[in-house]
């Protein structure tokens, strides 16, 4: 079974060109030209994936992205704006976003970023049952399950874009080791971010916001000043 697309933006030769650039790729694709058309559409279709335009009509996509997370629904989202801007790219981030291309793109490069993050979800949401043999992380209260794209803090399950979640597992694969950003930047992103380091401290702010009794005195994710984040499980007692 294809994986599901939607496009969104108010520029039909846009839209015209990502949707066949995307059939060709193997994708069923459906689109939307305003925001909240693609907000209603997510809640209709359940997408895979979202490919959404910033400048849109009715809600723009920082006001779609952030009413998706606020209704607990976890679609990782391209976000595309024709805007060069650091702030932007930063503030989408932060509302949810997990990944940002600047427009003009290339239909290739699209395409690609698509199939990295659906290489990602894919092998999270086929169904995977548990096993005794299954890889899994436990630290106190915090439980993970790489396998199963699923986290649990004092039983209750918490809900992560794939970003978070990606970066959360990369963490806890090197615990006790100190990684810099830039090396956050190349295993989690893996491709050339052009050196934009604040996008991990974006994602880093959020997973401290989900999973840390105190985002201000962190247990799990520590910064180390001047190099960057290690992950530690909290001494008992």
């Amino acid at each position: 079974m294809s994986n599901k697309i939607l496009v969104v933006d108010d520029e039909s030769s846009i839209v015209t060109l990502l949707q066949y650039n995307l059939e060709q790729a193997g994708f069923e694709v459906i689109t939307a030209a305003d925001g909240q058309q693609a907000f209603d559409s997510v809640i209709a279709n359940k997408p895979d994936l979202i490919v959404l335009d910033l400048m849109l009509p009715k809600m723009d996509g920082m006001e779609v992205c952030k009413a998706l997370r606020l209704q607990k629904i976890s679609t990782p989202i391209i976000m595309l704006t024709a805007k060069d801007d650091e702030f932007d790219k930063v503030l989408g981030l932060e509302l949810g976003a997990d990944d940002y291309m600047t427009k003009p793109f290339s239909p290739r490069e699209v395409t690609a970023r698509v199939k990295a993050v659906l290489r990602r979800t894919n092998i999270i949401s086929d169904e995977v049952q548990p096993s005794q043999s299954e890889n899994s992380y436990e630290f106190n209260h915090l439980r993970v399950y790489p396998e199963r794209y699923e986290v649990f803090l004092h039983d209750e399950q918490l809900e992560f874009t794939p970003k978070e979640f990606e970066l959360l597992v990369y963490l806890m694969d090197n615990k006790n080791r100190v990684l810099t950003r830039d090396q956050l930047l190349s295993a989690v992103w893996n491709y050339d971010f052009a050196g934009d380091t604040r996008i991990v401290d974006v994602h880093i702010s959020h997973l401290r916001e989900k999973i840390e009794e105190s985002s201000r005195k962190p247990l799990f994710i520590k910064t180390i000043r001047g190099l960057g984040y290690k992950f530690e499980e909290p001494k008992k007692g």
